[in-house]
């Protein structure tokens, strides 16, 4: 891309910004000549900052050639700095500028919520905004973290994992009950009272007084087996035994650190790994790893600084923040988390003690994870340049999407997009569609896939014209042959995108893995060697592909088989529907049932009998 020789840049053009420029705090941008954000960064005096970087000579080669690119700047002032730092990180993550340490994983974390609007209530994994009435406990590292230790919940305090609407229509119990994981309260097998009260254990669990219910059941135990019921013993001491297990799979369980989240960084040849562990209540909640986009020589200081505030910028902080390296503004970043908290929260970087343990144990986690990353990332590199090679591409695909559908008989249909590139499968950038044209023949895959990609390339097209961004595809790979390829160039040139790279995977002959064949538009079609490592690549990319399309269909088939057609009924609620299922045994039963049959089911009145008659016969 060539630049305009006429447009200034450099030290002089921010010198020119220092005559507007006061003592205030506040947050600075600075743009190339084409507008685009290099960096973004917050100050206590911004025309002290700025005129830091004003001077010609005395910084450090990145500063330097960000300085050189520089031809404008954009100035926010604050009221406190605390608010400059704040906003710095919103903006940082907003705009994902060139040179600052970007936080890349933004996904929330799960939380265990104990609902508090249901007589017995549900314990169950929850994602997102605290909007729900009831008890938060997390956050957990992973949905894996949560649902183990919900499953082990299950085990020890035979609490329910049934919806509400389940709950209220179940006449006999389910299989949770017959394998010892539930109580059975929804008929009736423990009263209200001693469903209370396993809730209440289950709470103190999770807010970790587990030696005391561990030693409250043994004694019930011990008391069972004296009054020799001895099924009621063994049951108690199954629970005993779930609880023990859920403490040895926790492993670190800190007993000076309540709670805190432990975060190690460890940096090599330009890339860093930071580990992040989640105490809550002395048990080890799990840990995350991440890789956070560096520019070049930045320190670690300035790597945990950016880290943590972008971490918590969309995050509820614990009281403790346990760190491996120093930040620069470790108080005022102390002042921002607390807050965003609503109660103190301390940032300490222990040298001694078992606080000093936790970071050097995720240190360690830190400095294998990121040795692991850098070899899959030599691998991933070398399977790209065989890709570009393959399919001569100019040079190796930086993002390549891989498109499947799926269905039966044209019902439920979805189409999935996943991505891969230098990282390996972006799971977080995998797409699903939802097939939504009505004149669709039922099974049409052309139809489908044609839906599928103009609904995505519209949508870049809208978000990103300009293709500015890392969100626009290298290279797509089609499940399919001539036809599909043919059938997605037209749509490709009809919606002005045809310079991307496209080629069609198909099974070959018998459908047989490793004798697929590629075409291309305007090419014939071409193999790869039986064993050449490209091939095994394509394959691990198409495979993937079908699954997350056919994970997606059977979430949507399951969903539309458990719906039930009296949710569909106004007035009809919990207990109503409970009311007609004990009575006519199904929700067919019930569209099938006659006016008169309707008004004798107990809590459905005359006028409630003839609109649902009515929902069933409306034709």
């Amino acid at each position: 891309m060539t630049t305009d020789p006429d447009i200034k840049r450099g030290h002089a053009v921010i010198a020119d910004y220092l005559r507007t420029l006061d003592g205030s705090p506040g947050v600075y941008r600075m743009l190339d000549a084409e507008s685009r954000v290099l960096y973004v960064g917050k100050a206590r005096n911004l025309k002290n900052r700025v005129s830091s970087y004003s001077r010609p000579t005395g910084h450090s080669a990145r500063i330097a050639r960000m300085i050189n690119e520089t031809a404008s700047m954009m100035f926010l002032t604050t009221k406190t700095e605390t608010e400059a730092l704040l906003l710095e990180q919103n903006l940082i993550k907003q705009l994902k500028p060139k040179y600052n340490v970007l936080l890349r994983d933004d996904k929330s974390f799960p939380n265990i919520m104990v609902s508090r609007e249901h007589d017995f209530p549900l314990v169950r994994k929850h994602r997102g905004a605290k909007k729900e009435r009831g008890a938060y406990y997390g956050p957990f590292a992973s949905a894996g973290a949560v649902n183990r230790t919900l499953n082990q919940l299950q085990r020890v305090f035979l609490l329910r994992n049934c919806s509400d609407s389940d709950f209220e229509t179940r006449t006999r119990p389910c299989l949770q009950y017959q394998i010892k994981r539930c109580s059975a309260p929804c008929v009736g097998h423990i009263d209200k009272a001693g469903y209370a009260q396993l809730v209440k254990d289950a709470e103190r669990f999770l807010s970790g007084k587990s030696t005391d219910i561990q030693a409250k059941l043994a004694k019930e135990m011990q008391a069972a087996s004296e009054a020799m019921e001895f099924e009621r013993a063994a049951a108690l001491r199954d629970r005993i035994k779930a609880m023990t297990q859920v403490q040895t799979a926790q492993g670190i369980n800190p007993q000076t650190v309540s709670e805190a989240d432990v975060i190690a960084l460890h940096m090599d040849s330009g890339q860093a790994c930071v580990q992040v562990f989640f105490i809550r209540a002395n048990q080890n909640w799990g840990n995350k790893d991440y890789y956070p986009r560096l520019a070049a020589d930045v320190s670690a200081t300035e790597v945990m600084q950016a880290f943590v505030g972008q971490f918590y910028s969309n995050r509820e902080p614990p009281r403790q923040v346990i760190l491996s390296d120093a930040i620069e503004d470790p108080d005022l970043m102390a002042d921002a988390l607390t807050e965003k908290r609503g109660g103190k929260v301390d940032i300490l970087v222990p040298q001694r003690g078992e606080k000093a343990e936790l970071v050097t144990g995720a240190r360690r986690n830190a400095r294998e994870s990121l040795a692991r990353k850098m070899s899959e990332s030599a691998t991933q590199s070398k399977l790209l340049r065989g890709v570009a090679d393959a399919f001569d591409l100019p040079e190796p695909p930086k993002r390549i999407e891989v498109y499947d559908n799926s269905h039966i008989q044209g019902t439920n249909a979805v189409g999935g997009m996943i991505v891969a590139g230098p990282d390996g499968f972006l799971k977080s950038q995998y797409r699903k569609f939802n097939i939504k044209g009505e004149d669709l023949v039922p099974g049409d895959d052309f139809g489908m896939m044609k839906e599928v990609l103009q609904r995505r390339f519209k949508r870049l097209l809208k978000e990103d014209p300009d293709r500015k961004s890392d969100a626009w595809p290298d290279l797509l790979l089609i499940d399919g042959g001539a036809g599909q390829v043919s059938a997605v160039r037209e749509i490709m040139d009809d919606m002005g995108v045809s310079d991307i790279a496209m080629v069609g995977v198909a099974k070959g002959v018998d459908r047989d893995a490793g004798k697929e064949e590629f075409y291309r538009t305007g090419q014939r079609p071409m193999a790869l060697r039986h064993n050449d490592p490209v091939l095994y690549f394509i394959q691990r990319m198409r495979d993937e592909a079908h699954r997350f399309a056919i994970g997606t269909h059977r979430a949507k088939r399951a969903k539309s088989q458990l719906k039930n057609p009296l949710d569909d009924i106004e007035g009809v609620g919990p207990k109503r529907k409970k009311a007609l299922m004990v009575h006519f045994g199904s929700a067919k039963a019930v569209s099938n049932a006659n006016l008169a049959d309707l008004k004798a089911v107990d809590g459905v009145s005359e006028a409630m009998a003839q609109t649902i008659y009515d929902h069933f016969h409306a034709n």
